[in-house]
Formats: C-alpha cells, structure tokens, sequence
C-alpha cells in the first residue's frame, strides 16, 4: 500500500447518481502524496527506454508531464476535437450513450518512439483504446504500456486494451 492512498477521497453520488468517485485533488495538493506517486510510476518504467509519455485529457496531462520531467523524456497529448493547434489526427469512439472524438497533433511522435500511455483513471477502458487506436493508424511507435494511478477494476477496463500491458498503483 502507498502512503498516498488515504490521500484520495470517495465522493458519493458524483457526478450523478450511484457513482463513487475517487477524487485525487488531496494527492495533487500533498507534495509528498505526488511525488509518491510519481516515484512509484518512474521505478515501474526505468528500464523501458521511454521516448514520449501520451497524456489523456484532462488529468492524465499531470501525471504525464511530471513522469516526463522524472524520466527525462517527451510529453505528448492526446485532446478532445478543437483543442490543439496544427493539423491532427481524429479518432471517434463510441461511449455508453453516445460517441466522443480524440485528436493528437500529426507532428507529436516520432517514427519509432518508445511510447507509455497515461491516464489518471483505468474505468472502462474506452478512451484508452481509442488512444491506442489512434496511434496504432497514423504513428509507427512502439507502445510500451498504459499508466493509470487508479484501476477500477470491477469495470473491467483492461479487456478492451488486451494485450496491452497495464500498470496501475491502486486497484479498487
């Protein structure tokens, strides 16, 4: 178990309800907490030759640029439509009740990038496999793995990512 785990607080019924969401901000706001878990994810991936870290809006950008800054690597971002600058790349998924969109700069990765994939939370897996589908058509990079600080994994959202490697520090 990490220190920071009793960092990160249930709020019950958000964003509707039913939902028990796993708020992170009191993890962001201890230094201590983040830097935990920063520490954990680079000891995780320090001998995978990581290139560029894939941040996924919104709160998979933090986790990103601070695990870049630690390995001395790239950060990326994966955003939704109408975000980035420049010509990019779009990929629409389909969500429970209804679609969304990802887009990524077409110039973001490098042919032959050793690349991690990050978000905050692993639910059902949906907006990481439309990331990793959207790298998979228009980039020739070697996805290493998929980072998550939580997993919920009674939502099953690894199934969709198979066989991508995935490590997340909490599992509820």
């Amino acid at each position: 178990m990490f220190a920071f785990e009793k960092a990160i607080r249930t709020i019950p019924n958000f964003p509707s309800a039913g939902i028990a969401f796993k708020d992170i901000a009191p993890l962001l706001a201890e230094p201590a907490h983040f830097s935990e878990a920063i520490n954990a994810f680079k000891e995780r991936f320090k001998n995978q030759s990581i290139d560029v870290i894939v941040g996924i809006e919104s709160r998979g950008f933090i986790f990103a640029s601070a695990l870049a800054y630690a390995m001395d690597c790239g950060v990326a971002l994966v955003r939704k439509p109408g975000k980035l600058p420049g010509e990019v790349y779009s990929k629409s998924y389909a969500l429970e009740y209804g679609h969304d969109q990802l887009e990524i700069q077409k110039d973001a990765l490098a042919k032959g990038a050793r690349v991690l994939l990050m978000d905050d939370v692993l639910a059902t897996g949906g907006t990481m496999h439309a990331t990793k589908e959207l790298l998979d058509q228009h980039f020739e990079v070697d996805i290493v793995a998929a980072a998550f600080l939580i997993e919920l994994s009674f939502l099953k959202g690894r199934d969709p990512l198979d066989p991508l490697p995935i490590e997340s520090l909490i599992s509820y």
